[in-house]
């Protein structure tokens, strides 16, 4: 009988001891306590901003939760200094080039800090590596935007509203002739008008297109051998007799430039023949007298040949000389 109470004492005893382990698994399980003694490496990351970023958030890694935000220490005077335990089983896989950025668990949920890239040329993360950081986009920036947004679309709408109200104008002009082209869809015969010149400008371009086919074939007809134009063009013995040609009668020009040249300088000295002619009057009236007695002299002496083939000296002779001259 005297065994029982202390028995009784150690059945209570144990029952106590278990409910205290259950209880310290539970919250151990619960609470992810039991990361706690997982062995970590603390690596570093700076941010401008933490966005309410908190000591104890997860932090995230292809994702998989690889560990928890330690401490959060203002460095200088807008500086974050964030520091990141991460389990050293996933070390492996995080490379020193990796970025880190900050995000939500869930639509509303916990910040949390995701680390993600890398390249397996890099080295993997180490002991007191810094990461480099993205620069997120917050709710108040996204607010920012989507009121720039609003802001936009409130000046389409209204420029949109003035781009009617112009087409309604414009269309109001062009049903009460009001225009240019109020008066080409409703006057027939402005219509008329630029329908012959449309005629025209067709038939111009006919025309080119034929004097295109015109000068086609007169320029294959220059290729042809045997042509004047061909040979000018490949014959170079008719090309250098051209040439030559040419040449002689530049020369003849320049002569005839010099003669004629010669000729004024001696018209216009009066000591010379021809500037006496020219200048001198009484020379001149010397001469035109002179050529007018010539002129009666060869009259009459025509008349007195005349006179001398009729005379009874001479009718025989000249009547001779005539026969003669018939037979011959």
């Amino acid at each position: 009988m005297n065994d029982s109470p202390n028995k009784r004492a150690i059945i209570v005893g144990a029952f106590i001891f278990l409910g205290l382990v259950f209880l310290i698994a539970g919250i151990l399980m619960i609470g992810n306590l039991h990361d706690t003694f997982k062995r970590k490496i603390q690596v570093i990351a700076y941010f401008d901003d933490v966005k309410g970023l908190e000591k104890g958030n997860n932090i995230w890694f292809s994702g998989v939760k690889i560990g928890t935000i330690k401490n959060l220490n203002f460095i200088g005077k807008s500086k974050v200094e964030v520091v990141l335990n991460i389990d050293t089983k996933v070390q492996q896989y995080i490379r020193k080039d990796a970025k880190v950025k900050i995000g939500t668990d869930g639509l509303i949920g916990n910040k949390i800090l995701v680390i993600y890239d890398g390249t397996e040329g890099y080295a993997e993360v180490e002991e007191g590596d810094i990461l480099s950081v993205e620069k997120t986009i917050s709710t108040e920036d996204m607010m920012a935007t989507l009121q720039k947004n609003n802001d936009n679309i409130l000046e389409i709408t209204t420029g949109f509203k003035e781009i009617t109200s112009d087409f309604k104008s414009i269309s109001k002009k062009l049903t009460t002739n009001d225009g240019t082209i109020g008066k080409l869809l409703n006057d027939n015969v402005l219509y008329d008008n630029i329908d012959a010149a449309t005629v025209s400008l067709k038939n111009a371009s006919a025309k080119a297109q034929l004097v295109v086919g015109e000068l086609n074939s007169f320029s294959a007809g220059l290729n042809k051998k045997g042509n004047l134009a061909n040979d000018l063009i490949n014959d170079t013995i008719v090309f250098n007799s051209i040439k030559n040609s040419v040449l002689q009668l530049q020369k003849i020009a320049d002569t005839a430039n010099v003669f004629i040249a010669n000729l004024k300088e001696i018209s216009m000295n009066p000591n010379t023949s021809i500037g006496v002619l020219l200048h001198d009057e009484e020379a001149g009236i010397y001469l035109k007298s002179t050529i007018k007695n010539l002129e009666n002299g060869s009259k009459k002496l025509d008349e007195d040949l005349e006179a001398l083939q009729h005379s009874f000296l001479l009718r025989r002779f000249f009547k001779k000389k005539a026969k003669a001259d018939q037979k011959n």
